[in-house]
């Protein structure tokens, strides 16, 4: 299974463009094919809400929208309401069963701020993303655009847990 959390449309060049590894904005339709070609037992996609309208159709039926909730956010003068949630479009997964887990799909916690790469994820974001996919001890999962690389970390620290509760 994958996850992708890539320059969100319209925002590289704004916020990426001093990073090492800046390769300019992303073609969200050859991502999302990629996504659903490759990883046809589960993906999940970040993006903002302004770009949520030009970015779920490029995906095939059957796609939803979960949502990340920020619990803290930065605001801009002028900018109102403020923007405290991020899309996340993710299809497939493991399937469950009635003793299952329940998970939402929605997540609130507070953003990084200040620290690492802009947009990186905190660790309560990346754990409920691996629940929301269902993913399992031994799973493979492949994040396509690691930044920081704090969603493999915390898939490392999350696998560690599976283990020490077996």
């Amino acid at each position: 299974m994958a996850y992708a959390d890539p320059p969100y449309p319209g925002k590289a060049a704004k916020h990426y463009r001093h990073e090492a590894d800046y390769a300019g904005e992303v073609d969200h339709a050859v991502l999302i094919a990629r996504l659903e070609d490759e990883f046809p037992d589960g993906w999940a996609l970040s993006t903002n809400s302004s770009a949520l309208r030009d970015v779920l159709p490029l995906a095939r039926p059957g796609v939803r929208i979960g949502a990340w909730v920020k619990r803290y956010a930065t605001w801009k003068k002028g900018i109102n309401p403020v923007y405290a949630w991020e899309p996340v479009l993710f299809r497939g997964g493991r399937r469950r069963g009635l003793e299952s887990e329940i998970v939402f799909d929605w997540v609130s916690s507070v953003p990084v701020l200040q620290q690492g790469v802009r947009g990186q994820k905190p660790d309560q974001f990346s754990y409920w993303l691996f629940r929301l996919l269902g993913l399992r001890r031994g799973d493979e999962f492949v994040d396509l655009y690691p930044g920081s690389g704090a969603v493999g970390r915390a898939w490392l620290r999350w696998q560690e847990q599976l283990w020490a509760a077996a």
